[in-house]
């Protein structure tokens, strides 16, 4: 009789038991392994779309805080050269229309007329920083030649320059000669109510956070008007 012959069993080792293992899980994050693979692709691929899209929204948020923070410093500047006071509130509210006000304020034409400019640059430059294109005249005679030639939005001017105390009235009666209708804001340091207001004038103010609101109000009438 033959013998069944049973071959001895062979124990499988712990070393192929792990490698199975081991290619079971590689095996399960392939997919995941895939989708970053194809995530990092889109990225590099739209990365340059991507940062010219945020990098101008970035530069507008921080140019905003610093133009704010310069503003305030400036309109400090400017009350300095004041003589006349202004409280927390009024600051606070200047400050909040400048900062919803730079797309009215950018582009406009301001021409500003004083014999004694070192008084008006922090507010020159103010504006400025605003967008707007300031030009600064120390006369009447430097200021008409200009306004004559160029449209300007607003027109700042003081009363009293070189001893004339009607030197800025005198300037309006040009602008009547030349049919120049420009609206006349007069900032001084020095305003008498009593000797009234000459119907070209717009406003008079001798306060720097005063003549921000008129100029923003008259800007806003002017993008109004060339709608």
């Amino acid at each position: 009789m033959f013998r069944e012959v049973v071959a001895p069993s062979v124990p499988v080792s712990d070393d192929v038991g792990m490698s199975d293992a081991l290619w079971s899980k590689l095996i399960g994050t392939v997919p995941s392994v895939l989708w970053v693979a194809f995530a990092a692709t889109v990225y590099f691929t739209l990365r340059g779309t991507i940062v010219q899209r945020m990098v101008p929204r970035l530069t507008a948020v921080r140019a905003l805080g610093v133009e704010v923070e310069l503003a305030g410093e400036l309109l400090d500047r400017a009350q300095d050269e004041s003589t006349t006071t202004v409280t927390a509130t009024a600051r606070r509210t200047a400050l909040g229309r400048l900062e919803h006000a730079a797309d009215v304020l950018r582009g406009g034409k301001l021409l500003w007329v004083d014999d004694r400019p070192e008084g008006n640059a922090p507010l020159v430059e103010l504006f400025r920083t605003a967008g707007m294109h300031i030009d600064v005249t120390l006369s009447t005679e430097e200021a008409t030649p200009l306004f004559r030639r160029r449209p300007y939005d607003i027109i700042v001017s003081d009363i009293d320059r070189d001893g004339d105390r009607q030197a800025g009235i005198k300037m309006l009666r040009l602008l009547e000669q030349y049919k120049i209708d420009v609206p006349v804001l007069i900032y001084t340091g020095r305003f008498d109510p009593e000797r009234g207001v000459d119907r070209r004038i717009f406003a008079v103010t001798t306060a720097p956070v005063d003549l921000v609101h008129y100029v923003i109000d008259l800007m806003e009438r002017a993008r109004l008007g060339s709608l």
